[in-house]
């Protein structure tokens, strides 16, 4: 099993929207996909609890702030939303789990301020040190006409970890949550440029 976790501490940043996408696009491939969600805010279960039957199917996966378990025999990938504020034990937890970890962080002197102590507490934990987890950065809201956008390319730059894309700020992700839906589940015709941001996350998730 392939697990993928998705992190930052700062609430907000784009967590639920980065996990259903990502789980939406692997059950669109055919695989066994869970996801779970450790945030108590339960944002990710809620969103399966809307997920029209005819759509590739999506599992969830029954997980909380003290209780971490391994899925069941027979999935093939499993996608973990976590709480604002992971730390310690919960995080130690969660890397034994997951071979890949994306951490999003939007165009903001918070967030940012937030991504660098979360990845510098990530980046000395054993399972990263150990190369059992890779670690890479997805901006979030990201419009590139911006003078937050150039910060935000400025702040990637400092990193000594893959950035992977800019997803855009657009009504398509709000439109489609709420329907219990992923771009993947919308026309091609609507969400051609949108799916384009997300090759290189596609391609990342498919290595090893």
């Amino acid at each position: 099993m392939k697990a993928f976790l998705i992190a930052n501490p700062k609430g907000g940043s784009g967590k639920s929207t980065l996990s259903t996408n990502l789980a939406g696009y692997l059950a669109h491939t055919g695989a066994s996909v869970m996801l779970g969600d450790v945030d108590q805010q339960w944002s990710a279960r809620r969103w399966l609890a809307t997920r029209p039957h005819h759509l590739p199917p999506i599992q969830t996966w029954e997980t909380g702030a003290d209780r971490v378990a391994r899925p069941p025999k027979g999935v093939s990938h499993a996608v973990l939303d976590t709480p604002a504020a992971l730390d310690g034990k919960l995080l130690e937890r969660v890397l034994k789990l997951s071979a890949r970890v994306i951490v999003p962080v939007q165009p903001s002197a918070f967030d940012m301020w937030a991504t660098q102590d979360f990845l510098n507490k990530l980046l000395s934990a054993k399972a990263v040190l150990k190369g059992k987890a890779n670690v890479a950065v997805v901006g979030m809201r990201v419009d590139a006409r911006t003078r937050a956008a150039a910060e935000l390319d400025a702040f990637f730059a400092t990193l000594d970890i893959p950035v992977l894309t800019h997803l855009r700020d657009t009504q398509l992700y709000v439109q489609a949550a709420s329907a219990g839906m992923t771009l993947f589940d919308l026309p091609p015709s609507r969400t051609a440029r949108d799916l384009q941001q997300w090759q290189p996350i596609i391609d990342w998730v498919q290595q090893g």
